[in-house]
């Protein structure tokens, strides 16, 4: 059904642009104005209507994923076991690991009790220009409130159409950096390796 609004809107948008981009090459020539003038005034004018914040937003998410981007270890699970002598052996997962939210449904913190030593906070943030949602996971030792590992990734646009006028912008979707899921994943392992023993 979304696919035949697209097509519906495209099939009036672009056959539109390009009706006008033609007039006015003619109003140009008609007023002794080289046509390419007017004609790429009226083409960007019909382009930064709709695609105003595309390239601002692409511009924008390489930027971030290359300087902010990543799964950083700060303790590796065996240096933390060095530290804590016999304490691994002592952690009991918690059944469905309960948690707490803090925020709203755009800006928020999760917080999952994995066991009686070790959270894993889901953060997520919308409040950042062209269309960007910053993703950031920790795995955190409660007893000192240490980051062991952290994950940080970035999305665009919004991810269900419901969302306003740039969740339409299909676009301009993209749920995460080029290696987001497999520093996802490096994450999720680090953090199940500190889960305990499960009873």
């Amino acid at each position: 059904m979304i696919g035949l609004f697209y097509l519906g809107v495209f099939a009036v948008y672009i056959p539109l642009s390009i009706w006008l981009t033609r007039r006015a090459v003619k109003e140009a020539r008609k007023r002794g104005i080289a046509g390419w003038k007017f004609g790429l005034a009226m083409a960007l004018v019909m382009y930064h209507l709709v695609f105003w914040d595309w390239i601002p937003t692409v511009v924008a998410h390489k930027y971030y994923c290359a300087t902010e981007a990543g799964f950083t270890v700060y303790k590796t699970l065996d240096e933390w076991k060095k530290e804590n002598p016999g304490m691994m052996e002592t952690l009991i997962a918690n059944k469905r690991a309960p948690s707490v939210r803090k925020g709203d449904m755009k800006n928020y913190t999760d917080t999952y009790f994995l066991n009686s030593r070790i959270n894993w906070k889901v953060k997520r943030n919308s409040k950042l220009l062209f269309n960007r949602w910053r993703h950031e996971q920790e795995v955190i030792d409660v007893k000192n409130n240490i980051v062991l590992a952290r994950y940080v990734d970035f999305s665009t646009s919004q991810e269900r159409p419901k969302a306003g006028w740039s969740g339409w912008k299909f676009w301009l979707r993209n749920r995460n950096c080029s290696d987001g899921g497999y520093n996802r994943d490096k994450l999720r392992d680090f953090r199940n390796n500190f889960a305990g023993e499960k009873k």
